[in-house]
């Protein structure tokens, strides 16, 4: 029987699942590392086409690379596959030598930088000891790939979506977007998955991921959704998400998820019918979930069926406090428009986690202001300020790229570092002054201090967890010079 093995290698924690951002988890301000679905996807599937598989997600149990040459040594795989970030694939690929130092094997990446690259760009990355490279949804190729590479079925060029090199150098093959039928995937194989390492950021519980649907129709000029994912929205059926509800809260005792979609409001119908699904379930009053959204997508019938069936945090990337830059970025919303979803929101009683950026080219220290000045109105119960990051092939970095504000390289960066030199007309150093100045303002305010003791007191097992991200946040954000990535100071 062959044998695959599925990580997440050690290093710093980002969220590799998640092609559209690829979080820096370890310098954010209040963001929690979500469950290795890609992984479990792939095991799954495998499995089901007889492969032995080993899984394990190695930076977030904070292991080191002994650890993983001990399982390579013990399990032996003739196929090592992990995901990869845009941060982080020159360590990726370092690590993919080290495990070619310790056993012959396939090896095989998925991530977002390689989905219909240009293959001159990829040229800068040392891919010899990658067999082949994931850019779509790894769920629908990632069996034909092992059967291709291990058993001598089929061949690598009839495989959407992937990079791979022959004789002639790197190739890529069509890529579009994948099945229509989500409900044809199996579930994760949470029985190799160590559940116990993703959590409810406030209370510590275990937390389990569902993606429930894929696609984005807006044109935020910095996400890679609708291309990776597609334009179209498709959803899971409700039945679907249910059972695999029941499984996590019946087999492993999960009882708080995350429902993973690009947008989870965007077919309020859908949404609706999920929360109503959930309320006339057994599972009713004994789950709790959180989702992302977009203010534009909210209605106070949604939201009040979210906050029945469970929700206890709603996420929205609001962005700006600028017109000009909302209008700039396509988000298809407005300051005014913001201000009435987290209304809305607050009057469901809903906690609000909210997503700003600053750093847009175009910016001004008073655009970046009026940003700030924004995510004091809407108070959010949580707050994530990132620097604009241009993924390559967006139409962020075009704009940089014209702007004259895009650094050296396309890889290697996150929204902690961005791949560039600050706006037109703000400097990196003074951007990251002026985000720690305001994460360490919004935080230490006397009123939300107050407001998250009285959630510690409610539930005595937030204390610990607000305590660790609180000396993150200090960790992070008390700089008063702050460093650009490479030392520049």
């Amino acid at each position: 029987m062959n044998r695959v093995m599925l990580l997440y290698p050690p290093g710093k924690l980002y969220q590799r699942g998640e092609d559209r951002a690829q979080c820096n988890i370890e310098d954010s301000t209040a963001s929690s590392v979500h469950a290795c679905n890609d992984l479990g996807y792939a095991a799954a599937i495998l499995r089901k086409k007889g492969y032995e598989v080993f899984l394990r997600d190695y930076q977030t149990e904070r292991k080191a690379f002994a650890d993983v040459e001990r399982d390579l040594l013990t399990f032996r795989p003739d196929l090592v596959f992990l995901s990869t970030t845009n941060a982080t694939i020159f360590d990726d690929l370092s690590f993919v030598h080290r495990v070619h130092g310790v056993i012959t094997c396939k090896t095989v990446l998925k991530g977002a930088i390689f989905f219909d690259a240009d293959l001159e760009k990829l040229a800068v990355l040392d891919l010899g000891e990658v067999d082949c490279a994931i850019g779509g949804e790894l769920e629908f190729v990632i069996g034909d790939i092992a059967d291709c590479l291990l058993k001598g079925q089929g061949t690598l060029s009839a495989i959407p979506g992937i990079v791979f090199g022959d004789e002639d150098g790197l190739r890529k093959t069509a890529f579009t977007c994948s099945a229509e039928n989500l409900d044809s995937l199996p579930f994760p194989a949470r029985d190799l998955m160590n559940n116990k390492l993703y959590v409810r950021p406030d209370t510590g519980a275990p937390m389990a991921t569902i993606s429930v649907a894929r696609g984005c129709p807006s044109n935020c000029i910095y996400c890679l959704t609708p291309r990776i994912t597609g334009r179209d929205v498709r959803c899971r059926s409700v039945e679907s998400v249910l059972a695999e509800m029941r499984e996590c809260y019946e087999t492993y005792g999960i009882r708080d998820f995350f429902f993973k979609a690009d947008t989870f409001t965007l077919n309020n119908a859908w949404a609706i019918a999920l929360c109503e699904g959930i309320l006339r379930s057994p599972l009713s009053g004994k789950i709790a979930f959180t989702v992302n959204g977009r203010a534009d997508t909210l209605t106070p019938e949604l939201l009040q069926k979210m906050k029945a069936a469970g929700c206890f945090m709603l996420a929205i990337g609001f962005e700006s406090g600028s017109d000009k830059s909302l209008e700039l970025m396509k988000k298809g919303t407005s300051v005014q428009k913001n201000l009435e979803a987290a209304a809305m929101i607050k009057q469901a009683k809903i906690p609000l986690f909210g997503f700003f950026m600053l750093g847009f080219p175009w910016e001004t220290e008073a655009d970046i202001r009026a940003t700030f000045d924004h995510i004091l109105q809407i108070d959010p119960d949580f707050v994530e300020l990132h620097v604009a990051m241009p993924f390559y092939d967006t139409a962020l970095y075009d704009l940089c790229k014209e702007a004259g504000t895009l650094a050296d390289g396309a890889f290697g960066f996150d929204y902690v570092t961005p791949n560039t030199t600050g706006t037109a007309h703000v400097p990196m150093e003074r951007l990251l002054e002026l985000k720690h100045r305001f994460l360490l303002r919004f935080y230490t305010r006397p009123r939300y201090l107050f407001a998250r003791a009285a959630e510690c007191l409610r539930d005595p097992r937030a204390l610990g967890h607000y305590f660790v991200y609180g000396m993150r946040l200090l960790r992070h954000n008390l700089r008063l010079n702050p460093t650009k990535k490479g030392g520049e100071s």
